[in-house]
C-alpha cells in the first residue's frame, strides 16, 4: 500500500487532484482533532472534574431550593440531597399528603427547614401560581429545580393520542414549568444581588432523550421536551447577567414511576444515582459537548448521547427509524399486557 508521501508523488503534473487530496488530509485531520477534543472533554467531565461545590449557591447560609414534581422518585431525590448539601427546601406537588410525609422525613433526617406547596400542574390555574408566590415570596431562594413532567401512559401515534393527554403533557412540561420560573426566578435575582456576590442561583430544568431525538409514537412528549431545550438555552443567555446559572439536563431512562421501569441497569439508573450525577456535573456538559447550558451528567447516558451525535446524529433517518421501531414494539406489548389483564378482570367478575 502506497504511502501518503507516495500518494502526493503521484500527482505532480495535476495541481486541482493535489490540491484537493491536501485540503481532504486538512479536514480529515481537523475532524479527528475536534472529535477527539470533544470525547476528552466529555472523560474530564464525567470522570475527572471534582464535584462543584454547592457554597457556590448559598449551602449552610440559610438559602432555600425550590423542588416542582417533589412528591417522588427524581424530584423527591432532588429534594434530599440539596437539604443534605445544607438548603432548606420549598415542595411543591399535586399531592399534600405525599408533600407532608416528603417534607417530615427532610426535617427529621437534615434537621433543615421545609415547606410545601400543593399544586396541580396539569389544572394551569392562577391560583397555583399565587399561591406558590405567596409562600415563596420572602424566602432567600438560590435554587429551582423544574422537574414537573408527563409523558404519554404508552407509545401511541400522534393522530391517536388522546387530547386530554396532550393537553396535559403541554400544559405541565412547558406551560406550568416556565410561569412557575417567572415566578421563582426573579426572587433568585434578587436573593443574588443581597449576597453581593457571595452566592449565585442555579435553574436545573429537567430534559430527556425524548427530546434530545424526535421521538416517533411520543411525538408530543418529544416536542415538549425539545422546546425546554430551545427554552432553557435561551434562558441561560438572559440570566448569567444576573448571576444565575440555568441548565438543561437530559437523562435516558431513569427507574420511576414516569418511566414504569422498576429494576435499574448498566444504562437505567435509580433515581438516587441519577440525582447525585447531576449536581455533581453542574456547570459540566457530560455527553453535551455540542449543546450551550446543558448537560448529559450520568456516565452511560453521556457516553450514548455522545455517541449517537458523532456517528448517525441525532436528526438522522436512521435514528428516527430505529426510535421509531423501538416504540412500536413498546406499544404492542404494552396493548397486550393491557389485554391480558382486561381478560384476568374479566374473568374474575364471572366467577
Amino acid at each position: 500500500m502506497p504511502s501518503i508521501e507516495e500518494l502526493f508523488q503521484a500527482f505532480p503534473q495535476n495541481p486541482a487532484i493535489y490540491y484537493t487530496l491536501v485540503f481532504a488530509l486538512l479536514v480529515g485531520v481537523f475532524k479527528l482533532t475536534t472529535f477527539l477534543l470533544k470525547f476528552g472533554s466529555l472523560i474530564v467531565d464525567t470522570f475527572v472534574v471534582p464535584p462543584v461545590d454547592f457554597v457556590k449557591y448559598g449551602a449552610n447560609s440559610g438559602k432555600w431550593a425550590v423542588v416542582t414534581g417533589a412528591s417522588d422518585g427524581i424530584g423527591k431525590e432532588f429534594a434530599f440531597q440539596l437539604a443534605r448539601r445544607g438548603f432548606a427546601i420549598v415542595l411543591v406537588s399535586r399531592t399534600k399528603s405525599k408533600l407532608e410525609a416528603v417534607a417530615e422525613e427532610i426535617s427529621a433526617k437534615y434537621k433543615t427547614n421545609t415547606k410545601i406547596v400543593p399544586f396541580d400542574a396539569a389544572s394551569d390555574d392562577e391560583a397555583n401560581y399565587l399561591e406558590l408566590e405567596k409562600t415563596i415570596y420572602d424566602l432567600p431562594i438560590t435554587i429551582l429545580i423544574n422537574n414537573v413532567g408527563q409523558s404519554h401512559s404508552i407509545p401511541v401515534p400522534f393522530l391517536e393520542t388522546d387530547s386530554t393527554e396532550l393537553r396535559n403533557i403541554i400544559t405541565i412540561n412547558n406551560t406550568a414549568t416556565l410561569r412557575i420560573t417567572q415566578v421563582i426566578a426573579p426572587i433568585i435575582a434578587a436573593t443574588v444581588e443581597k449576597s453581593r456576590g457571595k452566592a449565585r442561583g442555579l435553574i436545573l430544568t429537567m430534559g430527556s432523550f425524548g427530546g434530545l431525538l424526535p421521538t416517533p409514537y411520543l411525538a408530543v412528549y418529544s416536542g415538549s421536551k425539545a422546546f425546554l431545550q430551545q427554552w432553557s438555552n435561551a434562558l441561560a443567555g438572559e440570566l448569567n447577567p444576573e448571576g444565575i446559572d440555568v441548565e438543561l439536563v437530559i437523562s435516558y431512562l431513569v427507574t420511576s414511576a414516569m418511566s414504569k421501569i422498576r429494576r435499574s441497569s448498566i444504562t437505567i439508573p435509580n433515581a438516587k444515582d441519577f440525582v447525585a450525577s447531576a449536581l455533581r456535573g453542574v456547570g459540566r456538559r457530560g455527553g453535551a459537548q455540542e449543546r450551550f447550558a446543558t448537560s448529559t451528567p450520568y456516565w452511560t447516558h453521556a457516553l450514548m448521547h455522545f455517541g449517537i451525535d458523532n456517528t448517525v446524529g441525532v436528526y438522522s433517518k436512521l435514528a428516527n427509524k430505529l426510535n421509531l421501531n423501538m416504540h412500536k414494539s413498546i406499544r404492542q406489548r404494552a396493548l397486550k399486557k393491557k389485554a391480558r389483564t382486561a381478560a384476568g378482570v374479566s374473568a374474575e367478575k364471572k366467577d
